[in-house]
């Protein structure tokens, strides 16, 4: 976390404490920190709400910025605003398509260990040269980075 100082008439003043989060470059992909969150019409309490997520760890895509809101696109394309503190930074990804396989090694020929259904949120810990380790309650493999959303076609993540 970044904490944000301002010198204001010579006294140092202390400003909310953002998430590291809140300074990449758009677009991103968070999580749902908690089992409920609202998304609304529009980045305000104002706006009506239009979703009422109930899957902690769901990956989300932020691809706008308002003060203290992000515009998100969910995994099935819908887009909405939520408040910032309705999200972690922890990588989670959702299994798209049809079944994918969990794979010992980053290999198609590799292992299979375990194999996840469409639908299946896990934690993603690393992504490189096309593969993710993707877990799964304690249950992971590498699996194709294209067959899972929460990632951008080709990225790296440590």
């Amino acid at each position: 976390m970044r904490t944000w100082v301002w010198l204001v008439a010579g006294a140092a003043v202390l400003a909310a404490t953002a998430p590291a989060w809140a300074q990449r470059k758009l677009p991103y992909f968070l999580s749902l920190k908690s089992n409920k969150a609202l998304m609304r019409a529009g980045p305000g309490r104002n706006y009506p709400a239009s979703w009422l997520y109930k899957r902690k760890g769901l990956p989300v895509k932020v691809v706008d910025i308002y003060g203290e809101w992000r515009k998100v696109e969910d995994p099935d394309g819908t887009q909405g605003w939520m408040l910032s503190g309705l999200l972690d930074d922890a990588r989670t990804a959702m299994v798209a398509g049809t079944i994918v396989e969990m794979r010992a090694a980053p290999d198609a020929s590799a292992r299979v260990n375990w194999r996840a259904e469409p639908g299946v949120v896990g934690t993603i810990k690393r992504c490189a040269s096309g593969w993710c380790w993707f877990d799964v309650g304690g249950r992971g493999g590498y699996v194709d980075q294209s067959r899972i959303w929460g990632t951008e076609p080709g990225e790296t993540v440590r």
